[in-house]
Order: C-alpha cells, then structure tokens, then sequence
C-alpha cells in the first residue's frame, strides 16, 4: 500500500479525505470525513469515558484526523491524554500539507496539526500540556504493544481490503493490551467483525452510524474472559 495513489477529495462536510483509485478505497466516509470521525471515535469513544488521564491507542494514525480532533477535544475538556498511534506506511509530507481539517474545525490548532505529522516516530513527544504522542511505525500483525489502553480507536481499513487486521488473533492481542472496562469504536459492523471481538472477550454493541452509515459498533472488555477458539 505504500507506493500507492492517493488522490485528494472533499467529503460532503467540507473536510478532506484520500481516494485510493488502486484499492477502490476511501481513507474516510465521503458523507463526512469530520462528522464520522466525530461520532464513532470522539462522541461514542473518547466522551464515553470516564479516566482523568486516558490511554488511547489507535489503529491506523492515517491524515492525522482522529488524533487531532482527540487533541482538541482533550483542551476543550482540560483532559490528560496518552495516545499511541500505530501505522505502517505514514503519508507523505507534501499530501498532509493539503489537508484541511484545522480549517474546518479551529484554525488556532493548524500548528498542532503540522505538529502530530511532523514529530518523530516511535517516541514520546509532548503536543500540548494534555496531550503526548508516540506514533507506532509498524505492522499491527507481528507489534508488540508498550502499554495498556483504556480506549481502541480501530480505525484500519475495511476488512475487503485488509482481511488480516480484523481477525479473532488480533482482537485477542489488542484485549490482552487494554485495562479493564476498556472500549473499542469502530465503524465496520459486518457478521465477521462482531463475532471475532466476542470471541476475543469483548461484548458488543450496535449503535446509530454516522451520516451515510446505519450502524457502528462499541465493544466492552470483559473482564478476566478465557478464549474458547477461532469462532470468526
């Protein structure tokens, strides 16, 4: 995926996403890049939670955009964030420079925008007094994770394009890196998806999606749950 196109476009709210013409794939909902990621990461994932200090970890850091709305969410709410994002083939520097997302929200965090793309990897690096960053170069299949996490932004590609990512083994090593009570958000809600985090030890919910989108799925830890096998 690496040396693939990507083309830029706008989304019925305004906000950018990519277009992968090889892939036949979208970054983002072209009903609303912002909006989605509003309702499935921030409204029913970060502002579900209840921690002071919260330890995020996303799956796939892409253009940026979940991170930068958490980091403007975590300054509306004075709220302490540890966010770990992991991505195999970062993005360009010449495509993030297009993308319009402080422009669309609050012009005030261009700078921390710039900043969550141009820090360096695999380290932590502090954005702002609330919120440290440390983006993870690597396949989600064989990483091993450096903490545990309260909130799983699962936000990789749908599972047409990468099957491996949405599998009962990976649900199970993401369960095995989060506290207990930790959610996971996520837009995909196919029959496969659902039945992988349960057999994973997650308990799942279906919620109203995005514009564009019926559904979306919430998933639960539960607690000191024993795999009883591959189900998915």
């Amino acid at each position: 995926m690496k040396k693939l196109k990507r083309v830029l476009k706008v989304t019925e709210d305004g906000s950018h996403t990519f277009y992968m013409p090889d892939l036949d794939e979208h970054y983002h909902s072209t009903h609303g890049a912002i909006q989605e990621s509003m309702h499935i990461f921030l409204n029913a994932g970060f502002h579900f939670t209840q921690q002071d200090t919260i330890h995020i970890l996303e799956i796939g850091f892409g253009t940026g955009l979940n991170c930068f709305l958490t980091v403007t969410e975590a300054e509306k709410q004075n709220r302490k964030v540890i966010y770990h994002s992991i991505e195999l083939y970062p993005l360009e520097k010449e495509l993030v420079q297009n993308l319009n997302y402080a422009n669309q929200t609050d012009k005030e965090f261009s700078t921390i925008f710039q900043k969550l793309h141009s820090c360096k990897w695999n380290e932590d690096v502090q954005i702002n007094e609330n919120f440290t960053l440390r983006k993870l170069q690597g396949d989600l299949i064989d990483f091993q994770f450096p903490s545990k996490y309260d909130l799983i932004y699962f936000d990789a590609f749908a599972p047409d394009v990468q099957p491996n990512l949405w599998s009962q083994d990976i649900f199970e090593k993401i369960y095995q890196a989060t506290n207990s009570k930790a959610i996971l958000t996520t837009y995909c809600t196919k029959g496969i998806v659902k039945r992988a985090l349960r057999a994973a030890g997650f308990k799942v919910k279906r919620l109203p999606g995005p514009p564009g989108k019926r559904e979306m799925l919430r998933a639960t830890r539960i607690n000191d749950f024993e795999p009883t096998g591959d189900q998915s």
